[in-house]
């Protein structure tokens, strides 16, 4: 299977189904000297883990990380960093039944049109499990970005109907949806209430913020900083829609409305007074704040009635049962947040042989 690498200098591997034997990455190009720990990477794994709430699967797994090389006295020391979590509570006798039908919305039928062969415990590779490597990676990438003043933080945004109205930071980890809102927050429970009691699921919106962004971050055709982002975003399993800055309302706008007018600070530093354009002209940052969202699709595994057809070729309906997030939303968050930052530390990388005079300095001043 090709396509498990992501990255040109700041370069990731996830690797590892839902029901083998574990799940990790590894990382190639890495600087060496930044301060690194299990517990750095942990905090970020521990916002995805399973369990922790009434709309998340109910699979009981620590995500314990351990770091198995490219870290000596607590800095990397510039060689291929690894990280394994191992899987502790499959169930794989729960997917035996789906061995021989296709589950709407899922990758069952899409495998076996490509490979003729699919692992069906829990999806395999096309888990959203699989994601626990990139989460591992971004924590790496953030601990990366802090050195040069870059955050970035992530928030559902909305689900379902219920949007968030307001922006409190200090709420996004007060509440188990990681809404900015405590009232929107609280609505949207309820809302999920109902979903759960029709045996239903819901999707939602993930919004992404990025500081701290110098200008001339990216190229201006096809590595695009935008276009690298989407990329990013596009390749967790559930997002079926990305937008920066205005997004698809840009189309309703005019010229006048939807361009950001410079002016100069007070330190005589080129500001825009809007950011219509999320942080982005032309493929390349501008030194605003970067802003993107991501649509993230309901969860396919519903216990509602479906119809589908089974591998050879009968039609049935089928019921799915066992543990799923009745939303999947609130887990991908931080998914989001570390595709963002992993795409962002290779740009930075990327751009350091952007021109001779970044050359020169480097290596003429030591």
């Amino acid at each position: 299977m090709a396509g498990s690498t992501f990255g040109t200098i700041f370069k990731i591997t996830t690797w590892g189904e839902s029901h083998g034997k574990g799940i990790g990455v590894v990382i190639d190009g890495c600087p060496a000297g930044l301060s690194l720990s299990e517990e750095d990477i942990q905090c970020f794994l521990d916002r995805r883990k399973p369990g922790q709430s009434r709309y998340a699967t109910q699979r009981k797994e620590n995500d314990s990380v351990e770091i198995l090389s490219g870290v000596f006295e607590g800095k990397t020391t510039g060689t291929p960093l690894s990280m394994l979590v191992w899987n502790q509570d499959q169930k794989s006798k729960d997917y035996s039944e789906i061995a021989s039908y296709y589950r709407p919305g899922h990758a069952d039928f899409t495998f076996d049109a490509k490979y003729g062969f699919r692992d069906y415990r829990g999806g395999g590779r096309s888990s959203g499990r699989e994601t626990i490597g990139r989460v591992a990676a971004g924590a790496v990438a953030a601990k990366l970005l802090q050195q040069l003043g870059i955050t970035c933080i992530a928030y559902t945004k909305s689900i379902g109907p219920v949007e968030a109205k307001s922006f409190d930071v200090t709420s996004i980890g007060k509440n188990p949806l990681f809404m900015p809102d405590e009232n929107a927050a609280k609505e949207a429970e309820r809302y999920l209430k109902s979903c759960m009691e029709q045996k239903d699921s819901a999707g939602g919106i993930i919004e992404c913020v990025i500081d701290g962004m110098p200008a001339g971050i990216g190229d201006p055709v096809f590595e695009k900083l935008d276009a690298n982002l989407a990329k990013a975003i596009f390749s967790i399993g559930a997002v079926k829609g990305f937008e920066i800055g205005d997004g698809f309302h840009a189309a309703y706008a005019n010229g006048s409305e939807n361009n950001d007018n410079f002016y100069l600070s007070e330190q005589n530093d080129i500001k825009t007074h809007t950011n219509h354009s999320g942080g982005v002209l032309g493929g390349i940052s501008n030194g605003s704040q970067i802003v993107f969202r991501a649509a993230v699709k309901p969860t396919p595994s519903i216990a509602a009635t479906q119809k589908t057809v089974t591998n050879s070729g009968e039609e049935i309906e089928i019921s799915i049962h066992g543990r799923h997030d009745p939303i999947i939303v609130p887990r991908a968050v931080v998914v989001v947040e570390s595709m963002a930052l992993l795409t962002i530390a290779d740009a930075l990388l990327l751009n350091m042989s952007a021109n001779l005079e970044k050359i020169r300095k480097f290596y003429q001043n030591p």
